[in-house]
């Protein structure tokens, strides 16, 4: 531990205990002690920052990174106004930036990445005049960048990175001249990149990638030809590629935009790969694959990453020993598989990067060869399987983290911290191999299931901005992977049959037709074959274009639906919880056979799903249609639902801070805009509401249920349809004369938006008699002026009033009784995402409860509903059901009920 005893030693002014493996807490006597330099990078130190730290005013440089710090900092560091450079990465420091910290006006060197902080980027950074380095990646603070920036005018290091918060412009930077390294990765900016960044002559490392910049390359950007790193990757950049960084251009990759060319994916030193305006949009063979010709079909595929080839478990891993550069694509030499790569590895004082990393210490003897070597990327590394069937497979990621050690030195201390994209989706976030797998040199392995639609696989491993830099050396940091292996979950084509010859065929074939015959008319003979065929025609002959499971898996999986796992009730069976033998965790959803209702969800629900990969949208594994059972496998939400989330029972609900609900709120919008207007079929989907809105275990929101989803036709300018939907969620127009068009969901946007903000039910929450819905309440609220009083009260006073306000405003426009004055979904994203102004409301001409005929049809259900609760004998029905007029219920994926027993039972 750190000795408080050193305050015996009046002189002394250095103290410097960097990479050791000293723990415990930072003594507050150290506070009466005359320090210029404090160093204690790199141990193991915990606890909170002592306040008396601040009563060092000789202090000019407290450098804290890769701890376990925590706590608040204290604001009396502000009287610390000699200090020059403090720097606190690597940390897992809470709370907001004290205000005192303005008056740090010496600082030189300020950097607090990968930390828990919250708030905003603070203005008072303006003051610090005299800043030349400053680091916030993956902070915790939230954008936008402030305007006050460009008062820095002596920075020549910027690392501003993975920052939450509206979308915004480029920050003014004009005056910055000396700037050397310019890194702005994934803080959301919008527009063109100005031309002032082509006027930054020094530059030697330029990162603006994952934000969504437009436009074309500035002109002056020749101006940087001598830069060492260009990384524009990620973006939404159009226009032609300029010539001199096709010929001149050092370390440049464009991966991942939307640029008009047709050529090769590497190109010379620049990485073109996915960059045309067809790879940036969705899983799929990006156009400079196009010219790849396959041999053959393949269903596995197996790669020791980093390494030689090695056999283990009668699979051949195929070789991959290629270094590699900062900004490179290659494919292997069959071109079953390819490799793209982007960054180089910072501050580690090296001009040639290693991207792979070798094991000299000892790994378990099972599959020991596959974990010896591991591929590395600083920024962002991406595996394209080429040439797969079609169908779903099971991909095995296996990890082991060699470079980190298990002893008692610092070089134990490290933390790599990572994220894992399979086919677009976000599989694995914030994952840490040596957390998961126990320790330094203990192999892993994750493994998920994949749809593979359009021959290809993408398997994308991106940093963050998280995790230590600085262990054991400086510029560690970044993804690590030590194999991958596909495997499908199909039976796949054998070889051998076509080998077989045709005489040999003849005769099987007609062996086999006469044994069938004499089995029929055995069968037949019996009776057999003369009942009632099983099943709804509808269900026979169909082409189910989606992954298949045998009832056997589905009973192992679930443990023969044991009720243990039951995670809910709909009207159209249950939901159960299950785990697949390679350890995927799914949700069963159970519809019944004997329903000519369910059988068209059930056909329904897999027709729409199966077209469909978003972010925001539930993943459908696959059905089964065995026997009389309709089975449909999804992958299973850890955090339920959203109306769980908000207004379950009390012992389960989740605390959803601001913060969260307006992600979740945006992420449902997502998904609707990409139904409505992205995805090749435009869909409707009339039943979005809490229930139907899941949250994985990071709170990122995902629609589900489309059983009641219906194909819009662009050339119609509405549908005609038969009114399904939950009371309280359907818009006027289509819940009382059926007229449906995608605003029907922009409208149930609208209202679970209410929701979201006053943590309130709309069908279950009546303030006054006069008012049916929580929507009569915020009309009602709106006249008053008053409608911060809608602001859910367990939020306290932590929230953003104009995020609130804003997206009240946006949930009033998206309930207008008009659907033409609604929004599209788009435009509701674009206004969340800060891109573009709330609209001004416009008043709603009347409310749907003040319909006489809507009040009756309320009143009915709700009567409807009390008598269907007192008749059940379980407690597991939904609050808010869905309706149709055939008086038949849908069924939500996970149901709420505020006395459900089921959430219990959960893990």
């Amino acid at each position: 531990m750190l000795p408080p005893e050193l305050v015996q030693l009046p002189f002394l002014q250095e103290i410097d205990f960097t990479r050791n493996f000293l723990n415990g807490t930072i003594p507050p006597e150290w506070g009466s002690l005359l320090l210029v330099n404090v160093s204690l990078l790199g141990n193991r130190l915990s606890g909170s920052l002592p306040k008396q730290i601040g009563n060092i005013t000789t202090l000019r440089n407290l450098t804290l990174e890769s701890n376990q710090l925590s706590g608040h900092l204290p604001p009396e560091l502000g009287n610390l106004v000699n200090l020059e450079r403090i720097l606190l990465s690597s940390n897992e420091f809470t709370g907001e930036l004290p205000e005192t910290f303005a008056k740090l006006t010496d600082l030189k060197d300020f950097r607090i990445s990968d930390n828990n902080f919250t708030g905003k980027i603070p203005g008072f950074i303006q003051n610090w005049t005299k800043l030349q380095k400053v680091a916030i990646q993956a902070s915790g603070l939230r954008g936008p960048i402030p305007s006050g920036i460009s008062l820095l005018t002596k920075v020549t290091d910027m690392r501003i990175s993975d920052i939450d918060g509206p979308a915004s412009a480029f920050p003014p930077l004009s005056e910055m001249k000396s700037m050397k390294t310019l890194i702005l990765r994934n803080c959301n900016l919008t527009g063109k990149i100005p031309d002032f960044v082509g006027e930054m002559m020094k530059m030697k490392t330029l990162d603006l990638s994952f934000n969504k910049l437009t436009g074309q390359i500035p002109r002056n950007f020749e101006n940087l030809v001598k830069s060492d790193f260009m990384y524009l990757t990620s973006n939404l950049l159009t226009g032609t590629v300029p010539e001199w960084m096709q010929s001149k251009g050092d370390n440049i990759d464009l991966s991942y935009n939307n640029f008009a060319i047709t050529g090769n994916c590497q190109v010379k030193n620049v990485n073109l790969f996915g960059s045309s305006s067809t790879g940036n949009n969705s899983v799929g063979l990006v156009p400079c694959l196009k010219n790849i010709r396959c041999a053959k079909k393949l269903f596995s595929l197996h790669i020791n990453c980093g390494g030689k080839e090695v056999s283990t478990n009668g699979d051949i891993y195929e070789a991959d020993d290629r270094n590699g550069s900062p900004s490179i694509y290659f494919s292997s030499g069959n071109n079953n598989w390819a490799i793209s790569n982007t960054g180089n590895f910072l501050d580690d004082d090296d001009d040639l990067d290693n991207y792979i990393a070798i094991d000299n210490m000892s790994l378990p003897k099972n599959d020991s060869d596959l974990y010896r070597t591991a591929r590395l990327s600083p920024l962002s590394l991406t595996y394209y399987g080429l040439c797969l069937l079609n169908g779903n497979y099971t991909v095995k990621l296996h990890f082991a983290e060699i470079i980190f050690r298990n002893d008692n030195t610092f070089s134990s201390l490290g933390r790599r911290v990572f994220d894992v994209y399979i086919q677009g989706k976000l599989e694995l976030k914030d994952f840490n191999i040596e957390d998961e797998a126990g320790g330094a040199s203990k192999a892993i392995f994750k493994t998920f299931i994949a749809v593979v639609t359009s021959n290809t696989l993408e398997i994308r491993f991106v940093w963050a901005g998280k995790g230590t830099t600085a262990i054991p050396v400086r510029g560690t940091y970044g993804p690590l992977v030590s194999a991958i292996s596909v495997n499908p979950n199909f039976v796949p084509p054998s070889e051998d049959s076509k080998k077989v010859s045709v005489i040999a065929v003849t005769g099987i074939v007609l062996g086999g037709l006469c044994l069938i015959f004499v089995v029929l008319g055995v069968l037949w003979w019996k009776g057999c074959l003369r009942r009632k065929p099983l099943g709804d025609p509808e269900l026979r002959g169909l082409d189910l274009q989606t992954g298949s499971f045998t009832l056997r898996q589905i009973k192992a999986a679930t443990n023969n639906f044991d009720i243990a796992n039951k995670v809910g009730e709909g009207g159209f069976g249950p939901v159960y919880k299950g785990l697949l033998s390679d350890g995927t965790i799914i949700a069963v959803k159970q519809l019944s056979s004997k329903s000519k209702q369910g059988n068209r969800e059930f056909v329904n629900e897999i027709g729409m799903i199966s077209a469909l990969q978003h972010q925001n949208l539930v993943k459908l594994y696959g059905c089964c249609t065995e026997g009389n059972q309709l089975l449909l496998v999804y992958e299973y939400m850890e955090n339920n639902c959203l109306a769980r989330a908000l207004w379950g029972p009390e012992e389960t609900r989740l605390k959803l801070d601001w913060p969260t609900r307006y992600r979740i709120c945006t992420g449902i919008a997502r998904g609707l805009a990409y139904l409505h207007e992205e995805s090749r079929l435009k869909i409707v989907h009339r039943d979005i509401k809490t229930t139907n809105v899941l949250l994985d275990k990071s709170l990122n929101p995902k629609i589900s249920d489309f059983g009641l989803a219906k194909l819009n036709d662009e050339d119609n300018s509405h549908i005609s349809t038969r009114i399904a939907g939950t009371i309280g969620y359907m818009a006027p127009e289509y819940a009382m004369r059926g007229y449906l068009t995608d605003k029907a969901d922009v409208y149930s946007f609208g209202i679970v938006a209410l929701e979201i903000v006053s943590g309130k039910s709309n069908t279950n929450y009546r303030p006054k008699e006069d008012c049916v819905y929580l929507l009569d309440w915020v009309y009602v609220l709106k006249e008053r002026g008053d409608l911060m009083e809608l602001i859910d009260p367990k939020l306290g006073s932590d929230f953003d009033a104009a995020e609130v306000m804003g997206m009240i405003n946006v949930a009033i426009q998206c309930t207008n009784a008009s659907p033409t004055l609604r929004p599209i979904m788009s435009a509701v994203v674009s206004t969340l995402e800060g891109r573009t102004a709330v609209q001004k409301v416009v008043s709603d001409p009347s409310s749907c409860s003040d319909d006489p005929r809507y009040r009756a049809m309320v009143e009915q259900h709700q009567q409807n509903h009390k008598h269907s609760q007192s008749q059940r004998q379980t407690n597991s029905i939904s609050i808010d059901e869905p309706w149709s007029a055939s008086s038949v219920p849908g069924a939500d994926l996970y149901p709420v009920s505020l006395d459900s027993q089921y959430w219990n039972n959960r893990d």
